[in-house]
């Protein structure tokens, strides 16, 4: 079976990198879990590293953290739905915001339970996801400052996650004078300025952070050391926490073209002919992963010698050319792969899960 390893030692390199950037700045943070899909193997490693709070989209998956460490601020990092304010309440200490009905529901619900709900307030700065728009945000934020049991401890965006907009230094500034403009028209301090995710970090790096921005969420980065401005590894980083394990269930050697009529694929494919290749074969082996697992477009093979051609549900045609490194039945070919490769492999129960040092 196709196996994930979570190398606990290149993690905490790029926990120990990015803890001591932040501190040299003065930055809080917390670490995002959502890629670890409330794996409580990997959950654990990412607490026994020291991290303080904990940040994830799913609900079920902060209900494991705490269920790990009560003790650790979680952070709901999704605007949440009516039927689920009850459970996030519950299991989340702060939550993202920026619809003033829900707010009231959290308040509603916070009281209930008899806690102190913290809120950060999300501002629209450009790429059109969730945010309060900037000239709304002052009336918006009188109607909520003095909801019970709700405290609106800062004022935070996002950028990059769906139009591509990339963080500038002047966005941020707009952020930190929204918060000074509350201030004082409220008299009333608002902690953190949270600037947002990985992608955001290669401002700090180069000095490019304006000094009101004191939060971050982080999680591309700490798991793969992307400077997600160039795409490229940051230089102290890891980018091969995560590995793929695949087993090769069958090779033979084959034509590099089909034979017959051709019609699309189950995926809505049709093979294209490179008539150049006619009469020419290859090593193909078949790995023990398919597409329900993973996008193949997510994964990098390690050994450069060989590439994905395909796949189906359950299973990946590997082109091994002349086979070089004499694979067999029974091999293992490994790979690296992205941010949302990983994610993939993290939610199919077909895959197992494994930490090694």
């Amino acid at each position: 079976m196709a196996y994930l390893t979570l190398n606990r030692t290149k993690l905490k390199e790029n926990f120990d990198f990015l803890k001591q950037t932040f501190e040299d700045r003065e930055v809080s943070w917390g670490a995002v879990s959502k890629l670890l899909c409330g794996n409580k193997l990997f959950v654990q490693e990412l607490i026994d590293l020291g991290v303080k709070e904990i940040h994830d989209s799913r609900i079920g998956n902060l209900e494991i953290v705490k269920g790990l460490n009560p003790e650790l601020q979680t952070v709901y990092i999704k605007p949440v739905s009516k039927r689920y304010v009850r459970k996030m309440v519950q299991f989340a200490d702060v939550s993202l915001n920026s619809e003033l009905e829900t707010i009231r529901w959290i308040s509603q619900e916070a009281v209930k339970q008899n806690k102190k709900h913290k809120i950060i307030i999300m501002v629209e700065t450009g790429d059109l996801r969730e945010g309060v728009m900037g000239e709304q945000l002052v009336e918006f934020y009188s109607q909520i400052f003095q909801l019970p049991n709700i405290e609106v401890i800062g004022l935070g965006t996002n950028l990059n996650c769906l139009n591509g907009v990339m963080p500038s230094a002047d966005k941020l500034i707009q952020l930190s004078l929204y918060k000074q403009i509350i201030e004082l028209k409220f008299n009333k301090e608002i902690p953190w300025v949270s600037a947002g995710t990985s992608v955001t970090i290669p401002l700090m790096l180069t000095h490019q952070l304006p000094k009101g921005i004191n939060h971050f969420r982080v999680g591309e980065t700490l798991y793969f050391g992307l400077d997600l401005f160039e795409e490229k590894l940051i230089e102290g980083m890891n980018g091969d926490v995560f590995e793929l394990h695949a087993e090769i269930i069958e090779m033979q050697e084959k034509p590099l073209l089909p034979v017959g009529n051709l019609a699309a694929n189950p995926q809505g494919e049709t093979a294209e002919i490179d008539e150049s290749l006619y009469g020419q074969s290859s090593f193909r082996a078949i790995i023990d992963i398919g597409l329900l697992d993973v996008d193949p477009k997510y994964l990098i093979p390690i050994d450069g010698e060989y590439e994905i051609l395909g796949g189906s549900s359950d299973m990946l045609i590997i082109n091994l050319w002349k086979n070089p490194k004499n694979y067999k039945v029974g091999d293992t070919l490994n790979f690296d792969m992205k941010y949302m490769g990983a994610l993939s492999l993290m939610n199919s129960s077909y895959i197992d899960k494994k930490v090694i040092s």
